[in-house]
């Protein structure tokens, strides 16, 4: 699996990244090019293999040049959300120790924010423009030549977990050899999906996250054609595939969720027949998503579970899918096991957290050892806090976050099971529920909702889904009360962070306060 550097010598012309909205292409000549410019200037600014560096980009086009240009100095490279408020950035950037922080103009507003705290960074750049305080991070290119520095190095991306539970947490896995041209651990799965020479791949989701930014290299490595869609939207998502003539994908399930919501008339006039694999991950789909997918894509569906520590790998076609509805897969990378909460194994379809084991298992929580400690069992296991089982053939079923856990009555709640329900509703766009103090049971089952349409946020509405969803759940599991929000915190890495609706809920005491509607 060559290097981009290789694929820029004998297919020079070809596009490695294409915006998906204006169509503006990077060939691998000047992808070449221009991440070693920027390798040039990383050395020039007295940078060496092993140092820090922070991003916060939207999905730019320079996004990836900057990626392999820290990738061959040798660099820990962290791509910033640029959803995170100030306090969560400069957290971050002193966390890891960033000595250069390169923004965008289209968040600078954010990223002057960040300017103003104090940090170690050195320097600071901007993509797209300039604002006081921020070098022109194109001028400052421009002034670097174009050849390999002579001691590349292969850096690696540290992603910082969401956050859903305190402070973000830096994943760092270390990398498999120093020599530039070592393909990340992903590039191993490449064959498996189908990755070639010939593939087209559309990446809908924001780079910064730790999936797309995986799949996008791992693509490169591969000598595709990488399509980024600027801002996921379901519609401009079916355009793409059709104009582009894309090979391959990656999808969180509330893309699909997001699509299959469109009429019907309207998905079925693009014509999606060059797609070959749709891959998806990052939430357990749900069934009747899942079901009504396969039913409009055909099996080409693959779904994987993995993070961003990279403990291990599941993976499962469709057709495995069809006779083990629900489950992510079996282990490719790693062996599953189900604890319970003395550390002790679990039969099959007994239900407890889940960990992997494997030589590969590696990473650590950067500069948070305490944290690292606890990820780790006294045997060298490895979770990162989700709970699931196995079948009998040892496939895995995934049934929530252990910290979503909601305990009612002694009864154990997965709150991921009825949000998969409810987000099926035909007024629902998305789904959050949690627990809610209760003086009997200890916890209630709460579900908030965000309606397709505001004007749905009425207690008639939430009296039919209440009905609707007890024909569909058991009764322990029975959401108390439900109330809307007009905009559910989950970020378009298909996870929901509601974390704040949880604080929220219990600080006010109120179990069945009504939302306001949104600000006029």
């Amino acid at each position: 699996m060559p290097h981009p550097s290789v694929t820029a010598l004998v297919a020079p012309d070809k596009p490695a990244i294409i915006m998906g909205g204006s169509g503006d292409s990077l060939s691998y000549a000047l992808l070449d090019r221009l991440s070693n410019q920027g390798a040039q200037l990383f050395r020039a600014l007295g940078l060496r293999s092993g140092d820090h560096i922070c991003m916060m980009m939207e999905n730019h086009r320079l996004f990836m040049p900057i990626v392999w240009a820290a990738q061959r100095a040798g660099l820990i490279f962290t791509p910033v959300s640029c959803y995170l408020t100030k306090q969560e950035a400069v957290y971050i950037l002193n966390n890891c120790g960033a000595r250069v922080f390169i923004g965008s103009l289209q968040v600078a507003d954010l990223c002057e924010e960040v300017l103003c705290e104090p940090c170690r960074v050195n320097h600071y750049f901007m993509v797209g423009g300039t604002r006081p305080g921020f070098a022109s991070w194109e001028d400052a290119l421009a002034q670097q030549n174009d050849a390999p520095i002579r001691d590349q190095g292969n850096g690696m991306p540290m992603v910082y977990s969401s956050g859903t539970t305190g402070r973000p947490k830096g994943v760092f896995v270390p990398p498999l050899s120093d020599d530039v041209n070592t393909p990340p651990l992903l590039a191993h799965f490449q064959g498996a999906l189908g990755f070639d020479l010939e593939t087209v791949y559309l990446s809908p989701a924001p780079l910064h996250h730790a999936g797309p930014l995986h799949y996008a290299m791992m693509a490169i490595y591969q000598g595709c054609t990488i399509v980024v869609m600027e801002k996921f939207d379901a519609e401009q998502a079916l355009k793409y595939i059709e104009h582009y003539r894309i090979t391959h994908s990656q999808w969180v399930p509330i893309m699909f969720i997001r699509m299959l919501k469109l009429p019907r008339v309207l998905r079925e006039s693009y014509d999606l027949s060059s797609l070959k694999v749709a891959i998806h991950a990052a939430a357990p789909c749900p069934e009747p998503v899942k079901e009504q997918m396969l039913e409009w894509w055909g099996g080409i569906l693959v779904e994987y579970y993995a993070a961003s520590e990279g403990i291990g790998v599941t993976m499962i076609d469709s057709e495995e899918w069809l006779d083990h509805r629900g489950s992510v897969g079996r282990p490719v990378m790693g062996q599953v096991h189900i604890v319970d909460t003395d550390g002790g194994d679990l039969g099959t379809h007994e239900v407890g957290q889940v960990f992997f084991s494997g030589d590969h298992v590696t990473f650590s929580y950067y500069n948070e050892p305490d944290k690292t400690a606890q990820a780790y069992d006294d045997q060298g296991r490895a979770t990162t806090g989700d709970v699931g089982y196995l079948d009998d053939e040892g496939y895995l079923y995934l049934t929530d976050r252990i910290q979503h856990t909601i305990i009612s009555g002694g009864i154990n709640i997965y709150p991921q099971e009825i949000e998969n329900v409810l987000v099926m509703h035909d007024k629902v766009a998305d789904a959050a529920v949690f627990g809610i103090p209760h003086e009997e049971f200890g916890e209630e089952v709460k579900a908030v909702v965000q309606p397709v349409a505001w004007r749905h946020a009425n207690a008639q509405t939430a009296t039919d889904i209440l009905h609707w969803l007890r024909s569909h759940i058991a009764g322990p599991k029975m959401p108390r009360s439900l109330d809307f929000h007009p905009h559910l915190p989950r970020m378009d890495n298909g996870k929901l962070y509601k974390q704040e609706l949880v604080e929220d809920y219990r600080a006010r005491d109120r179990a069945r306060s009504q939302w306001p509607g949104p600000e006029n």
